[in-house]
């Protein structure tokens, strides 16, 4: 049965109303209000849901909020993810926006105003727009923390998962950008002239393997930490030679984008880039950064005369060229690494005549 009774200062002039709830197989239930009504209903509500079987316990949830929420999973979470440092911003916005709110407040109102704020903000950064795509990583970013307050850190939220209640922003339509007609020719003859050695072995093996940038090359960055700290993190090993094997012709990578280790079949193509690399004593396949090849390739594209064309395009170019050889969705996502077959719907943009080629 609930107790409510008066909280007085030293002057006794009452300052709150606290209300105390003592039941058989439930926790202890104390909380103060503003006034004595505010502390009936409270009383009245918690009382029903025990009574019901969906009380639900909400001191953890009361008392921490967004901003500790998204701290803790950016110390015990964010370390264990490949590319965890680029949610480190996205973890800075949330706080920013969102951080004030106790977990047992944030609802999907809140959350989808915030959204709305963030697409009418100017970036600082670019001086454009913050783009739609960087908005839905963030509402994943806040989904996937709070999952893992609800699964795995033992922290009841009242309202369930908020942000599943929050529509999305639509995205704009995915790039399309694929080698035509000479480009190949002329982007590895702009490469044999570059300063970086590594560039053109770089690019071949990205358009035979389909691997990203940050599976291939190692990468250093200057972030920001959630105090607003420049510090300067590792995001990528960069391939290792303890994890190829030329004779079985394939290439482990123990920690991707999406977090689940994958083997990738090597073409002979790509091994032939393989056979004729020198072999550095740090163990790295590629003596190179992602930094360093990101502007050697840039120039590349200029010299080859070559327009809006990105490392990453060849990523689309590989898979591209996979399901034109032959090779089914399945077998695709296991090279690709694309944990849903949807996900993969954006790089098969094939040929029609090359689609007619198949038709027969």
């Amino acid at each position: 049965m609930a107790t409510i009774r008066s909280r007085e200062d030293r002057d006794g002039i009452t300052i709150g109303w606290q209300a105390q709830i003592k039941r058989k197989g439930f926790p202890l239930q104390v909380k103060t209000f503003r006034t004595k009504a505010e502390a009936k209903e409270w009383a009245t509500v918690t009382e029903s849901e025990m009574m019901r079987g969906v009380f639900v316990q909400r001191t953890e949830s009361e008392q921490t909020t967004v901003h500790d929420l998204l701290s803790r999973y950016a110390d015990e979470v964010l370390p264990n993810l490949k590319g965890g440092h680029k949610e480190l911003s996205r973890i800075k916005a949330l706080q920013d926006g969102l951080g004030k709110y106790s977990l047992a407040a944030i609802n999907s109102s809140i959350i989808a105003k915030y959204r709305d704020k963030r697409l009418s903000t100017i970036s600082k950064k670019t001086g454009r727009l913050i783009g739609t795509q960087s908005i839905k990583h963030e509402l994943g970013l806040l989904q996937r923390a709070l999952k893992m307050a609800a699964m795995e850190w033992g922290i009841a939220l009242p309202g369930g998962i908020p942000t599943a209640l929050v529509k999305k922003p639509a995205l704009p339509a995915a790039r399309d950008r694929r080698l035509v007609d000479d480009e190949e020719k002329r982007l590895l003859d702009a490469c044999t002239n570059a300063q970086n050695a590594w560039l053109q072995p770089v690019v071949i093996f990205a358009i035979e393997t389909a691997m990203r940038a940050g599976e291939i090359l190692e990468s250093w960055k200057y972030i920001k930490d959630t105090d607003g700290h420049k510090v300067k993190v590792r995001v990528s090993d960069g391939l290792q030679w303890s994890d190829v094997d030329l004779n079985k012709r394939t290439a482990h990578l123990p920690k991707t984008k999406n977090g689940e280790a994958r083997t990738v079949p090597l073409s002979s193509r790509a091994i032939q880039v393989l056979q004729g690399l020198p072999r550095s004593m740090d163990g790295r396949v590629f003596g190179t950064t992602y930094e360093g090849i990101h502007q050697a390739f840039a120039r590349a594209c200029k010299r080859a005369e070559i327009d809006d064309l990105r490392f990453h395009d060849l990523r689309h170019e590989a898979t591209s060229r996979f399901f034109e050889k032959g090779l089914r969705e399945m077998q695709v996502a296991a090279i690709t690494g694309h944990k849903t077959l949807q996900m993969l719907k954006r790089y098969t943009h094939l040929k029609a005549e090359d689609l007619a080629k198949l038709l027969g």
